[in-house]
């Protein structure tokens, strides 16, 4: 929301308060109604009648425009902000919240943009603004989303790839895997729609350039690499702790469908790069601890396939030194993300590539891979991740192995 002076704010939640018929409006006197919120969230992020303006959720008003009295408080703020991370409002929702102080109470405002990125679905499902009212959106009304999506899309992942077709993507793995997890099973259980429709819809293909977007290839391409020759992650380890004086270093790739990637590298991780080992306590206690805590790495590694640039021909690269492992990846700091903001300020380059890994449960909340990373790190005794954030066209992530003390 605009810094705005104090007449205009007065101005602005007067309006808010005064207009009963506008549907960019909703109001609720409950504070605990989170299906509520989130189903008027996804309306407004929706924007089915093509506002191209914000929408409003107002918290502590009645019907009438009223305000009823209510007090709010720091929990409601946080559970509001809750749902943009949360991941069960998907592609995630562009909004802000603010409080304000009326004569007859305090209200809480939700101001929530349109998505570049429709259909966005709350736990699966589609919901839209009809007038006044909200309801779940028909096959027809989904597909205006979808269509709508397709002629605005501005991320690489929402791109059409070109020259791609349907025999590009394998569909038992889209039925079988991916789409019981991003549609509500009664949605699914109605679901007569031509597999185009449905791949559009999950904004896996292109409905008007009938072709597979990025975010396609990449979730159920048959062979990714053959339009985006840099989908694919390379470990190397040398046995030092520079990368001269190794003739030949252990090398591995992983690549393929996003699925099987991620399912590949995790195991790997777990099980080539975390190493258990005995430390002694003062008290002459053996105490079991590894050298990389795994959650930490496959954070930092997730982090990697979301953000990297995949208009970019270079992997991801893992090296691992005998005293430290390195995360390289394409691309560099993007949208409002800054040095001095990071990691508290994070924008996403692949939206849809989001949204894939958050239904497939790769990905649990959006905006916590780092702290996470850093916890785990410091609770296993290994110093903190360093980050280089002066390169341009990639990122990098230093994890140092846990010393024996």
């Amino acid at each position: 929301m605009r810094e705005d002076s104090a007449k205009e704010k007065q101005d602005f939640i007067g309006q808010l308060l005064s207009d009963l018929e506008s549907d960019r409006i909703e109001r609720t006197i409950s504070t605990t109604a989170t299906d509520k919120f989130c189903e008027a969230i996804c309306a407004f992020a929706n924007d089915y009648p093509n506002h191209r303006l914000p929408g409003y959720l107002l918290i502590g008003v009645d019907d009438r425009g009223v305000p009823s009295g209510l007090k709010v408080t720091d929990d409601l703020m946080k559970n509001l902000a809750a749902i943009r991370h949360n991941g069960r409002v998907l592609p995630q929702p562009a909004m802000s919240i603010q409080r304000y102080v009326l004569p007859q109470g305090e209200i809480a405002v939700v101001e929530v943009h349109p998505s570049l990125h429709p259909p966005v679905r709350y736990n699966g499902r589609v919901w839209i603004r009809t007038g006044p009212t909200k309801a779940i959106a028909n096959e027809t009304e989904e597909r205006r989303l979808t269509e709508k999506r397709t002629a605005t899309a501005k991320t690489f992942d929402a791109l059409p790839c070109f020259s791609s077709s349907m025999e590009d993507l394998d569909i038992a793995a889209f039925k079988l895997k991916y789409l019981p997890t991003a549609i509500d099973s009664e949605i699914l259980r109605a679901n007569n729609r031509e597999i185009k429709s449905q791949l559009g819809s999950l904004k896996m293909y292109d409905v008007l350039h009938d072709m597979p977007t990025n975010a396609g290839i990449l979730t159920l391409g048959t062979n990714p690499l053959f339009y985006l020759p840099g989908a694919y992650i390379q470990y190397i380890k040398f046995s030092g702790e520079s990368m001269t004086g190794d003739e030949k270093p252990v090398e591995k790739i992983f690549s393929g469908p996003i699925i099987d990637m991620i399912n590949n590298v995790q195991d790997f991780i777990r099980y080539n790069l975390v190493e258990t080992r005995v430390y002694r306590t003062e008290s002459f206690k053996d105490n079991l601890k590894t050298s990389y805590p795994f959650v930490a790495l496959r954070e930092l590694v997730m982090n990697a396939i979301l953000h990297r640039d995949y208009e970019s021909n270079a992997p991801i690269y893992i090296y691992e030194f005998s005293n430290r492992i390195e995360i390289h990846n394409p691309g560099g700091l993007y949208g409002d993300a800054r040095p001095n903001n990071f990691p508290n300020v994070s924008a996403y380059r692949n939206p849809v590539l989001g949204e894939v890994l958050k239904n497939l449960e790769f990905v649990n909340k959006f905006n916590f891979g780092i702290k996470t990373a850093q916890e785990a790190l410091l609770k296993n005794g290994n110093p903190p991740a360093e980050f280089d954030l002066s390169l341009v066209t990639k990122f990098l992530v230093k994890v140092f192995q846990r010393q024996e003390t």
